[in-house]
């Protein structure tokens, strides 16, 4: 279903809902087969297969926190809140960011400790567990894919899970050239691999969750550029004091001060400003004030004051 409103306030409850029940299945499977495949590992003595739990940690932290931003999209503000609790989203991000850049650097101390002492491999249940990860992966794939693709949450989940495929697939291949060749140190070679999976994904997660936190412009809209096309639309003489930010990964905001062109009409003119900045910036919620300095014809005090 392809719907390109950005904003998930103004999704059909039944749209919402549906990508709700997709991520939430998505998220306990991956979490739940998670905590197999570190049991798998510790069992078999494959560091890969730790190193790819822990990918599937990325993956389910994906679906968690779309699950989040669809939940807590729909709780309402409230006196302390203004803007309801979208933030939490961001938060848990940052946290679990930096949680998987500490597994990174354990996953690669461990692989030095084995490469340089490599201990016994079992590739049977090495295999039979990354066989089943692979399956897992599959199905929730299959899963988000009936969800709403075109929403950021669920597309960045997609990109995860499609990751972890490719993990469940080299660490199948590991186990097969452990048990032909008997030659162990592939495992601890491929968890270092996987683990830079790991860090690719914490990395951008840090910086994002930093970048919303910080107040920064969201991609694509930086002030100069939505300053600039909105200039450039009818009955606009002037923009000013123009300020971009996001709430939450899927939710963003803008201010501005707009001085009319004379005889403009202020509500056209705001209304298609916003109409601007929603379809060509994916800014949802803005606040568009007009600058009435110099202009006594619109001004209902310089009217006043005359009068």
């Amino acid at each position: 279903m392809h719907d390109h409103d950005h904003d998930h306030h103004h999704h059909a409850p039944d749209v919402t809902a549906r990508n709700e029940k997709v991520v939430l299945a998505g998220f306990l499977l991956t979490f739940g087969f998670m905590f197999a495949e570190i049991a798998g590992g510790l069992l078999s003595g494959s560091l890969a297969l730790i190193a790819d739990a822990g990918h599937m940690a990325t993956d389910a932290l994906a679906l968690a926190l779309a699950w989040l931003g669809f939940r807590l999209g729909r709780r309402a503000q409230d006196e302390r809140r203004s803007f309801g609790y979208l933030r939490t989203e961001v938060l848990a991000a940052l946290f679990n960011a930096v949680a998987l850049i500490l597994l990174t650097v354990w996953i690669v101390y461990e692989a030095a400790v084995r490469l340089a002492d490599p201990g016994p491999v079992l590739a049977g249940p090495m295999a039979a567990v990354a066989a089943l990860g692979l399956v897992v992966n599959c199905a929730v794939f299959w899963m988000l894919s009936r969800g709403q693709r075109d929403h950021v949450n669920i597309r960045g989940a997609m990109l995860h899970v499609l990751g972890d495929l490719l993990g469940s697939v080299a660490a199948i291949g590991a186990a097969v050239m452990i048990h032909f060749t008997g030659w162990t140190p592939i495992d601890p070679i491929l968890s270092v691999l996987l683990s830079a999976l790991i860090l690719r994904s914490a990395w951008g997660l840090l910086g994002n969750s930093l970048h919303i936190l910080m107040e920064g412009a969201p991609g694509g809209a930086a002030p100069e550029a939505v300053r600039a096309e909105v200039l450039s639309l009818p009955g606009v003489r002037e923009v000013s004091h123009v300020h971009t930010w996001s709430i939450s990964s899927g939710s963003s905001a803008a201010t501005m001060s707009v001085t009319l062109t004379d005889g403009a009409d202020p509500a056209g003119v705001v209304a298609e400003v916003k109409h601007l900045l929603a379809e060509r910036f994916a800014l949802s919620h803005s606040t568009i004030e007009i600058d009435w300095t110099g202009r006594d014809d619109h001004c209902p005090l310089g009217r006043h004051a005359r009068g």
